[in-house]
């Protein structure tokens, strides 16, 4: 990965609001920031920082959607809007 996020610390099963753990939907955590993984697919970096990275296919699927928005805390128009305001750099090589 060209985004260094230092030393592997686990992965975790992202809870919804049931507090029901979801499969196929990642957090993996790292010495300096989280990645979202959903199925085989890297959707959102966050760094300790507060720099995000958004991946390609940040927009896959209803369910990736979903589980994108509990990891950002908010909606797809807002995602959009940071990244069209460079709040957030999208990846389109992240996949």
């Amino acid at each position: 990965m060209k985004y260094d996020l230092g030393e592997f610390k686990g992965v975790k099963n992202i809870i919804n609001d049931k507090w029901t753990s979801i499969p196929n939907q990642f957090i993996i955590y790292f010495e300096y920031g989280t990645v979202f993984q959903s199925y085989n697919s890297i959707i959102a970096i966050k760094y300790n920082d507060g720099k995000t990275i958004i991946g390609k296919n940040y927009k896959y699927s209803k369910t990736t959607g979903k589980y994108r928005n509990i990891y950002l805390n908010e909606t797809l128009k807002k995602t959009d809007m940071k990244i069209k305001y460079k709040v957030y750099t999208y990846d389109a090589e992240l996949v």
